[in-house]
Order: C-alpha cells, then structure tokens, then sequence
C-alpha cells in the first residue's frame, strides 16, 4: 500500500470527513510514529503506525451507510455538553463507529444518514452538489400566497439571502398548515429561520426526502442499510 495523505486514510478508516481530518491534524491530534503530523504528510498504514486522538489507525473497515427515522429529542453530534440523547445511540447496534452527514436540530426530526464513509460524506454535504431536502412543515398561522412568494424568490436572512425554494401545499386544519419546503442549502437552522421571517411559529418539523431518498418503511427510532446501487447513485 502506497503512502497517502494522513487525512485520506482518516476519512477511509471512517473516522471522520477529510475536513475534521484536516482540523484534527492542525489541533495535533494526529501521531505518525509518535510524532506530531502535519498536513500535507502521508502515512502507509503497513509500515507506519497513526494515532487520532489517542486511537491507533488500523485498515479501512467496511463502508457502512444507514438511513435513520431521527426522533424529535436527539441531537445529531457525536458528543453532547448537556448530556441529551444522541442520534448514535439509535445506530449502536452497528460494530463500525457511523457520524452524520449534516444535522437535524434536537426539535427536528426525520430522514439523517450516518456513515462512516468520509467522501461520501464530504461529497453530499458539498454546497456544490445542490442536494434536494423536502421538509414537512407544521406551523400555526396561514401560509398567504405573498409568504409563498418569497419563500420561492429567495429571502434575506441574517446570514445572507437563501436560494430559491419550492413550496406545496399539504393541508389546512384549523389555525394550522401543512406544507412541504424543498432546499437544497443547509443553512443552520435554516426553514425555522425562513418561517420565522415570516411570523410563522414551527410546530413541527420533519425531512421526509433527501435527494432521491425517503422514509418509506422506516419507523420512527429505526433505521435501514443503504445498498450499493443506493450509495452510488449518491456519489454520482
């Protein structure tokens, strides 16, 4: 095996993007033979010995990619300072060590992938790949044909203005409506930010499409395998 660059056999073994591999290099948090690494160096995993963050690097375990049913209540990192229920817990069943592609807040529930493929991760979080995500959106108030209009066109937010969106209309239910809102940027927090623009109170939240992606006979809580064809479609 030929030596690579440390934050490509990072993002193989699974362990984390080549990004957070670049951070974890920088933070010193990468050991070749001992030695603190630097980026830009290369490591062959038959002749040298690597160390993240306290843990030797072994060969690239198989590439696992799981579609999971998020439950409100669950934060999609790998850690919690306030010590809330993780999205890993509901994965742990599975041997190899899977983080999430992008996030759900704690109040958003629904469709996540977890991975352990860093450039499959790297790939579908990429701003470049226009990634479809189709919300269903609950919220107190009318949604009027002017809100319609510039959640469409693109509006102003804190952070900038965000891309054009694509809105339809699911059901009205009293002071409530139902809608689905499709993005394809990932601005944090960013439909509950749209809707708030607007006056609207989220009531509920949920990704139910991520590309061609659903959550067709998955529970709430539960998860499924992506297969091959799945997987490469995705990286295509």
């Amino acid at each position: 095996m030929a030596a690579i660059r440390l934050q490509k056999l990072i993002s193989r073994a699974g362990l984390a993007s080549r990004r957070q591999a670049e951070k974890w290099i920088e933070a010193g948090a990468v050991l070749v033979n001992g030695k603190p690494a630097q980026l830009g160096d290369r490591a062959d995993l038959a002749v040298d010995q690597v160390e993240v963050n306290g843990q030797l690097l072994s060969v690239a375990e198989e590439k696992v990619t799981v579609l999971l049913n998020k439950p409100r209540g669950y934060v999609s990192t790998l850690n919690d300072p306030e010590n809330r229920r993780l999205v890993i817990d509901l994965v742990d069943d599975i041997p190899q060590r899977l983080f999430p592609i992008g996030r759900l807040d704690y109040n958003t529930e629904g469709l996540l992938l977890l991975t352990n493929d860093g450039e499959l991760a790297q790939k579908i979080s990429h701003p470049s790949q226009h990634v479809d995500k189709t919300y269903l959106v609950k919220v107190r108030g009318g949604l009027s044909p002017e809100m319609i209009k510039k959640l469409e066109h693109g509006m102003t937010l804190d952070d900038g203005k965000t891309a054009p969106a694509k809105v339809k209309i699911v059901r009205r239910v009293g002071l409530n409506c139902w809608f689905e809102l499709t993005i394809h940027e990932g601005k944090n927090r960013q439909v509950r930010r749209m809707c708030e623009s607007l006056g609207l109170s989220v009531v509920r939240l949920k990704r139910i499409r991520l590309g061609f992606l659903d959550l067709h006979g998955v529970d709430t809580g539960k998860y499924r395998f992506l297969d091959n064809q799945e997987i490469a479609r995705l990286k295509r």
